[in-house]
């Protein structure tokens, strides 16, 4: 359907969520107060769950943390958006985690090398 590596989409998972069941991380400001939430094995970050209720794919949040599949699907669309947006590259990669945002550059740089050495293959 995306035609995304599945070893690419594993590594996103493992570095997103380390694979732990019912994951949910806080994206903080600079005040440490909470400014979104990212839900279970590919973080899939709140911003989007207006667009999947519309579209009818889930109900609410918790559809996130119930179905794995559901949760690697909607994950690997967002980035397949990614990548139609920006291209196929490292940089557009970056974007799965830390956005497009001028101001979330240096969180980009920092994001790709955490999965590098999860995808088997890639650095031989």
């Amino acid at each position: 359907m995306f035609r995304i590596e599945p070893n690419l989409i594993k590594a996103i998972a493992l570095v997103e969520s380390n694979l732990k069941k019912d994951s949910i991380g806080k994206n903080r400001d600079k005040n440490n107060n909470i400014k979104s939430l990212d839900y279970w094995l590919m973080q899939i970050n709140q911003m989007h769950i207006p667009l999947l209720k519309k579209r009818g794919i889930i109900k609410d949040e918790r559809d996130l943390l119930d179905n794995p599949c559901l949760n690697i699907k909607i994950g690997t669309e967002i980035l397949y958006n990614h990548f139609s947006r920006c291209g196929v590259t490292w940089q557009c990669l970056r974007t799965y985690n830390a956005g497009f945002a001028m101001d979330n550059q240096k969180k980009r740089q920092q994001y790709a090398p955490k999965y590098i050495l999860y995808i088997p293959g890639l650095m031989n």
